[in-house]
């Protein structure tokens, strides 16, 4: 994942607003470790934090793009699995490219298509894209809203970033949580009303949605709906179409210049994609699985769990042939990184589960980047 952050104010000079700026991108370190910067213009302010994935050399951001004295200004979270569709068709329009990132690509598709280009985007994202002689800014989220992506506007301006907790270290948002955001963390949490920001004046572009902010305020569109039609195909077909569309996924999911590996847990989804990913990948794929200090001992079968996961993670892998890391994890471990698993959320979570996952993935970034998992995520 990657950080991003932004601040748009009209009747301010951001230039000289560096030192904010600053300290809100240093909030995002632990989503890109490996690079940061910064964009600084009369009313625009642009940050990143990048975790590096594809051509790790280039793609710093955030990236500009000139065309004659005209320029746009990208800072990006996310992932396009059609990059090389849409450079191809680019390039085919009289574009050319200095890098082999998706960033660019993106910078250029809204450069040649304007507002529309995120009809044409297929991966997981939040980004934001500054037009500097338009003076509008424009923003999006994928259409299941993988990537988070919060905006507030007040007597500051308009702010914007991945966490909750980017927009909460400007000194002009104050951490006010009204009797609504109350009831998003007591009544439903850890899920979340979608658009929901849960502080006072805080929102969330919704999934599938784009924004487009301008002196005129703020105006939001949506580009995809989740549609139901009637299932027609017979059984052989449906089979056939839905191995096609997971091979799809697999293969353009492990595109990367850097470590990748499968999450595996012995069940139906994380064993299919194992083995998929197996037959893709031209490289050794490593899969990692966690389990808990002496639950060999004291695990009881239930109808939500009726079998131990380590005798069936060990045969896929076997099977497979993969180089597994099982990570085991202790009680006392879980209940010290509570704080900090709730800090990386924001806002009160799953306890245990959202441990878990913390130290779990804090294991995996020591010998991989990229890790799919059994969502297909």
């Amino acid at each position: 994942m990657c950080g991003i952050i932004g601040w748009l104010n009209w009747e301010r000079n951001l230039e000289k607003e560096g030192a904010i700026l600053e300290n809100m991108v240093g909030t995002m370190a632990a989503r890109g470790p490996d690079a940061s910067g910064m964009y600084l213009s009369p009313h625009a302010a642009l940050g990143h934090r990048r975790l590096s994935v594809v051509d790790p050399q280039n793609g710093a951001q955030p990236m500009i793009r000139y065309k004659g004295d005209y320029h746009c200004v990208i800072t990006y979270n996310g992932e396009l699995y059609n990059t090389l569709e849409l450079r191809r068709e680019l390039e085919n329009k009289g574009h050319s490219f200095q890098t082999n990132c998706d960033t660019e690509v993106l910078l250029v598709a809204y450069m040649e298509w304007g507002t529309s280009c995120v009809e044409r985007c297929n991966g997981i994202f939040a980004f934001a894209i500054w037009d500097e002689a338009k003076q509008t800014l424009f923003l999006a989220r994928d259409r299941i809203g993988v990537k988070p992506l919060f905006y507030t506007l007040g007597s500051s301006g308009f702010l914007f970033g991945s966490e909750l907790k980017v927009l909460l270290a400007h000194p002009g948002v104050k951490p006010q949580v009204d009797r609504e955001g109350l009831a998003e963390i007591f009544m439903i949490g850890p899920a979340r009303t979608p658009g929901q920001g849960i502080f006072r004046g805080i929102a969330e572009l919704k999934p599938g949605h784009s924004m487009v902010y301008s002196r005129k305020g703020i105006e939001i569109s949506q580009y995809w709906r989740l549609e139901s039609m009637p299932h027609l195909d017979d059984f052989d077909t449906t089979v056939s179409k839905v191995r096609e569309l997971l091979e799809d996924i697999v293969r353009r999911q492990l595109v990367a210049d850097v470590p990748v590996c499968t999450l595996l847990s012995g069940g139906l989804d994380s064993s299919a994609l194992t083995a998929l990913a197996s037959r893709s990948y031209p490289g050794d794929i490593h899969t990692y699985s966690v389990d808990y200090l002496d639950n060999n001992r004291y695990f009881t079968a239930s109808t939500f769990q009726p079998n131990d996961d380590a005798p069936w993670v060990r045969r896929v892998s076997d099977f497979f042939g993969t180089t597994h890391h099982n990570i085991i994890l202790d009680t006392p471990e879980l209940a010290g990184c509570l704080p900090a698993a709730m800090i990386a959320r924001d806002l009160p979570g799953m306890a245990d589960i959202d441990t878990s996952l913390y130290l779990f993935c804090r294991e995996i970034k020591k010998g991989a980047t990229v890790a799919l998992s059994g969502e297909c995520a």
